[in-house]
């Protein structure tokens, strides 16, 4: 395994809903912004979307908000890539607060947020999925990690 660097970002007090802590459309930003460094990690960067037309599309995801972050926290987001396969590829983020902006998350640290994603490789200019370039399925490869306790799970039944 070959980990990805942390993505850092600090919540500005306009993502800081009526509630006092940050909103949740902020929680998904952040992962929006985790997600492309992923995408320049692996190889899919804005000079390869610019060349090819193909990029990698969120088709699905799966967020918990786990606790409250207030305004000027400190946030770092680990991004694990848990499999791979010829057009698409299966990954988390794991939000922490962190005390500085380039500290790392404690060993025993626990998320404020998490998100299980599902991403395809898309070729815009065709409008469908294609394979990922055979360097960025061995990337993806490299940097797949066991997955956390926490992933795979959906939302319950209501009863």
């Amino acid at each position: 395994m070959t980990a990805l660097p942390l993505f850092r970002s600090t919540v500005r007090p306009e993502w800081i809903d009526y509630n006092g802590h940050m909103s949740e459309a902020f929680y998904v930003l952040v992962f929006g912004h985790a997600t492309d460094e992923l995408m320049t990690g692996t190889g899919l960067d804005s000079a390869y979307r610019e060349s090819t037309g193909r990029s990698l599309y969120t088709v699905e995801s799966h967020v918990r908000f786990l606790r409250e972050v207030p305004v000027d926290a400190q946030l770092a987001v680990r991004t694990r890539v848990l499999g791979a396969a010829a057009r698409k590829v299966r990954f988390t983020h794991e939000m922490y607060v962190v005390s500085a902006p380039d500290s790392e998350p404690a060993p025993d640290a626990v998320p404020v947020a998490t998100t299980e994603l599902l991403g395809v490789h898309v070729d815009r200019r065709a409008g469908g999925a294609v394979e990922f370039p055979d360097a960025v399925r061995r990337r993806f490869t490299e940097l797949t990690e066991p997955a956390p306790d926490w992933a795979g799970r959906s939302i319950a039944v209501v009863a």
